[in-house]
């Protein structure tokens, strides 16, 4: 009878039974996979509590799921449609949080299909990598002080296209104008600009400046972003 309780009510004969000792092993190799990946992605990182909560449960959810479509194509194919349809219904995340996911994703995928030493290899293998990236600020701009963006506001009978130049040709060692747009029912416009400065001490220097020739507008310098926002 107790048997019965973990069998599939549609399996037969050609259907692989997993037992529930190989059931329990599995998933809780997952949860410890789970851990491992959740305490290396908290080295030197921002990160919320439900994110890494997740991201600890996250492999055992993956290895329960394979482990109940092991051998069926089509459901395989329907779960990967699902996880897909979650992905794109979330909010997009940094580039780092989509990795930590894949990761674990693809470790309790390892631990599903009964593969409990890679398990383990794989999340302090590639867990490690991690850290060691993050450690030695790998992929990071060199003086990235240096990288500003500069929004400045100006009337509207100011003509941009030139009136900076010569500014941002001294304070700056190369400046490019982003983004143009009106406000105040199109009595200002204000600019936006992605720069390198020469000094970083020379910014406020460079605001100064800046605020004789815009009116005394609004002006201000914050850190530069890539296009997706992330720092």
């Amino acid at each position: 009878m107790l048997d019965n309780l973990f069998r599939g009510i549609f399996d037969t004969d050609m259907t692989a039974v997993i037992s529930v000792s190989g059931f329990l092993i599995c998933v809780g190799t997952a949860l410890i996979a789970g851990i491992i990946l959740a305490v290396m992605y908290m080295y030197k990182t921002r990160y919320t509590k439900s994110f890494v909560a997740t991201l600890a449960v996250l492999p055992a959810i993956v290895c329960v799921v394979i482990m109940m479509v092991n051998g069926n194509v089509g459901a395989g194919v329907a779960v990967a449609g699902t996880f897909s349809l979650v992905r794109f219904r979330s909010v997009p995340g940094t580039a780092k949080e989509i990795g930590a996911i894949f990761l674990a994703m693809g470790t309790g995928l390892v631990a599903g299909m009964g593969y409990i030493g890679y398990t383990l290899l794989v999340a302090v293998l590639l867990g490690a990598a991690g850290m060691l990236y993050n450690h030695f600020d790998f992929g990071m701009k060199k003086k990235m002080s240096l990288y500003k963006t500069l929004n400045i506001t100006i009337p509207e009978d100011l003509d941009y296209n030139n009136v900076f130049d010569g500014l941002l040709e001294e304070y700056t060692s190369e400046y490019e104008l982003t983004h143009v747009k009106t406000t105040n029912m199109g009595s200002l416009f204000k600019l936006t600009y992605n720069m390198v400065l020469k000094n970083p001490d020379q910014e406020k220097e460079l605001i100064d400046n800046i605020r004789c020739r815009n009116g005394n507008l609004e002006i201000s310098i914050s850190r530069q972003t890539t296009e997706n926002g992330e720092l």
